[in-house]
């Protein structure tokens, strides 16, 4: 039996909640390891967030829930700032599409400003038009809150991942954890690739949260899967909607939204699709009919035709309301990070840290780092002046060469993903954009292809969209591309 390296802290799942709590256990002089099971980072529930930054105002006063998001909105200016992330403190819109809304509408504001949230302003129909001229003229009014935000979730997962790295973090994707064993002093954890052991455990698996948590023999709790579907219009709509719309919640979710992206792309979404099978990830007629249905009263000027992609991803929802975050009854030394579902993406930051103060709870002990760098940076070549460019192109010529047409990501840019960890086709496009554009990879996927078999020297055969069983060559052509291997 293979041993892996022992770790103090073993945080297991690398979704946004694994990789911020890998970041703020970076800081500390302990020896940490990350495990994930699939080939990527981010690509479970991570992937398909629909990357708003939430204010608070959904959130039941006291909760975890309410807690964490209205901290998590606080960190992420200057966590953003520091990794160099995408991130638009863009405000959010509340709107009531009549009379009888409005009144539910100052009760949100009610629970907001209890949460602490720092502004939210009740407009007349007259004011919400003035500041979103595009949404439906038959809207009786709004909540406007400053704080809300956008971000790109894969972006930060990444981002706090290689920050952590930096910081001497250990991250270890395709691994797969089998069985945990508490031994008293610590645990022994089997996964597909090895044994680790390890004193603390952090189960942050997302959907997987109560099949971990039962391998100690964790006091049951249930999560459900939570399907949601997501429609991604053409960049022709940028700037038409500046702010993220809501509806009034529904009793499952904060409704279907018109959500402006940071990259210039309006989303519209997400549904919700309660108790699916675990390996639902299809979108279908009847989400974009109800998609279409509930947008064309809010923002009804955008049309069908301009739809250029759509996904779908499931949400790890507890029995409860609320977040489960706390110590396991059988070791206060495993402590469950579970069901969070929205606004998980915002509480992360503050989780990260409530998270370390369990673990300092719990027995560990923490020495701040005194060389901790706090800072990572990402070329990305669409967002920087001319001058920028020209001297970037003048130290590596590959990032005049342009694969991705429609998001204009460069060749540089593409070796570089690889280089800080994607070995897939889909791994390039969450670093770098490159397929997300209007054609969605029609263009570049062959150069793409071409550029992963280089670097990782393998052949094009062999390059997968998201992992094993997903090749993108079939048939003759892979069997073409297969007999080449001898050369590799």
């Amino acid at each position: 039996m293979t041993f892996l390296p022992r770790t103090e802290v073993l945080i297991i799942g690398g979704g946004i909640i694994g990789t911020a709590i890998a970041r703020e256990l970076a800081k500390y002089s302990s020896q940490v390891t990350l495990v994930e099971r699939e080939v990527d980072l981010s690509f479970g529930t991570t992937k398909a967030n629909s990357g708003i930054v939430h204010s608070g105002v959904h959130d039941r006063p006291g909760t975890l829930k309410a807690r964490f998001c209205v901290r998590g909105n606080q960190l992420y200016p200057l966590v953003a700032a520091e990794l160099d992330v995408l991130y638009k403190k863009n405000g959010a819109l509340i709107v009531a599409r009549n009379q009888e809304e409005l009144a539910d509408l100052d009760r949100l504001r009610k629970n907001g400003l209890t949460n602490g949230v720092p502004e939210v302003i009740q407009l007349t129909k007259e004011e919400l038009l003035h500041l979103e001229p595009a949404l439906s003229p038959e809207l009786a009014g709004g909540l406007l809150v400053p704080s809300g935000g956008i971000v790109v979730p894969f972006d930060l997962a990444y981002a706090l991942a290689e920050n952590a790295q930096a910081n001497g973090v250990r991250i270890a994707v395709q691994t797969e954890v089998t069985e945990i064993k508490d031994c008293g002093v610590e645990f022994l954890v089997e996964t597909d690739q090895g044994r680790i052991t390890s004193e603390y455990i952090i189960n942050a698996t997302g959907l997987s949260g109560a099949k971990v948590a039962e391998m100690i023999g964790d006091e049951p709790f249930k999560i459900r899967p939570r399907k949601g579907e997501e429609y991604l219009l053409d960049k022709k709509y940028e700037g038409l909607i500046k702010r993220t719309i809501f509806p009034l919640p529904t009793p499952v979710s904060k409704g279907v939204l018109v959500i402006p992206t940071v990259d210039g792309n309006i989303m519209l979404g997400p549904t919700a699709q309660q108790d699916v099978a675990l390996d639902d990830l299809a979108t279908s007629a009847v989400g974009w009919n109800r998609i279409l249905q509930e947008v064309s009263t809010l923002f009804p000027g955008f049309k069908a035709s301009d739809l250029i992609s759509s996904f779908a991803g499931l949400r790890a929802v507890p029995d409860g309301d609320d977040f489960i975050i706390a110590p396991s009854k059988q070791s206060h030394r495993f402590i469950n990070v579970a069901g969070i579902a929205s606004p998980g993406l915002t509480a992360a930051l503050g989780i990260a840290e409530y998270v370390v103060e369990l673990l300092k709870e719990s027995g560990l002990k923490l020495q701040p780092k005194r060389d901790f760098n706090p800072h990572r940076r990402q070329i990305r070549l669409r967002n920087l002046g001319v001058e920028e460019r020209a001297q970037i192109i003048k130290e590596d010529a590959r990032y005049a060469s342009i694969i991705c047409r429609c998001e204009l990501v460069s060749e540089g840019e593409i070796r570089e993903a690889i280089k800080r960890g994607a070995t897939t086709v889909d791994g390039i496009k969450l670093r770098t954009r490159a397929g997300m554009g209007r054609c969605q990879g029609g263009f570049c996927t062959p150069k793409i292809i071409q550029i992963l078999s280089e670097e990782l020297q393998i052949t094009p055969g062999e390059v997968s969209k998201k992992g094993p069983g997903s090749s993108l060559l079939v048939g003759q052509l892979r069997q073409a591309c297969m007999g080449e291997r001898e050369g590799y």
